[in-house]
């Protein structure tokens, strides 16, 4: 099995090699790893370049956001099965992929998703914050529950049938294609229950000036899915704080 990873970056030259070097350390031996960049303009592509000869896809243009980007690198993608590596994050261990593929042999899914950390800017080792999740019951999604876009792996044909990324939602399309997986008994999905992604906190929708926007392309999206409106919303928002709770009170530390 081929597993295609995705890396959409801009201008992120303090942190992409760390990443880049997450892919490649993986021990799983069948990986083509995809590198799209939005256009960089700061020592980013020359980081990249260091790594040509080890990336398999790599393209730096102007695009028209991260979307778009991820659209790209899917189009491009020759894998049987498609995730994503954003350039802020690694992987949580060499062995991840190895433990993807594993689910996807046992299960015969479509989709497996699993759990994620967030981690402190600098001390990596830090976790901020926790996301967990279960495996999935229907009736979740109405109460806010959607796992972290980055723990799910998803077929190429999964994507081939229902669609890209809508690039007409900006900061959340990332939860309308979730939901169209979710909501979609045809596809099968597999919960595994492993931490596999470290990711830094301060991602695009986690900055505090954009959370209304994004809450508003939320609604947007939970009524396309007949979901319950502010109901969901609210939840989805509330289901943050013991994510951030637990890490203090438990002292968790993530893996290097």
């Amino acid at each position: 099995m081929k597993v295609s990873i995705i890396t959409i970056v801009y201008n992120r030259e303090r942190c992409i090699s760390e990443c880049i070097k997450s892919v490649l350390s993986q021990t799983y031996d069948n990986i083509e790893y995809l590198v799209i960049d939005g256009g960089s303009t700061d020592g980013t592509q020359q980081r990249i370049e260091s790594y040509r000869d080890t990336i398999d896809y790599y393209i730096s243009e102007k695009d028209e956001g991260i979307f778009d980007a991820l659209n790209k690198g899917i189009k491009n993608a020759t894998g049987d099965v498609i995730g994503i590596l954003n350039s802020d994050d690694f992987f949580y261990q060499p062995s991840t992929i190895s433990k993807v593929v594993e689910a996807f042999n046992i299960s015969g899914a479509d989709l497996v998703y699993a759990k994620g950390l967030f981690v402190d800017q600098e001390n990596t080792k830090k976790v901020k914050r926790m996301y967990p999740s279960n495996p999935f019951k229907k009736s979740f999604l109405n109460f806010g529950w959607i796992p972290l876009h980055t723990t799910i792996f998803v077929r190429k044909k999964v994507f081939e049938q229902y669609g890209l990324y809508n690039s007409g939602y900006s900061i959340a399309s990332d939860y309308e294609i979730s939901l169209r997986w979710f909501t979609n008994d045809n596809i099968k999905k597999y919960f595994l229950n492993e931490w596999v992604v470290k990711m830094r906190l301060g991602g695009l929708s986690t900055s505090p000036k954009l959370q209304i926007k994004k809450s508003k392309e939320d609604l947007r999206i939970m009524k396309l899915y007949h979901l319950n409106g502010l109901f969901t919303l609210a939840f989805k928002i509330g289901r943050k704080i013991p994510h951030y709770l637990i890490p203090q009170v438990l002292g968790f530390k993530a893996m290097s």
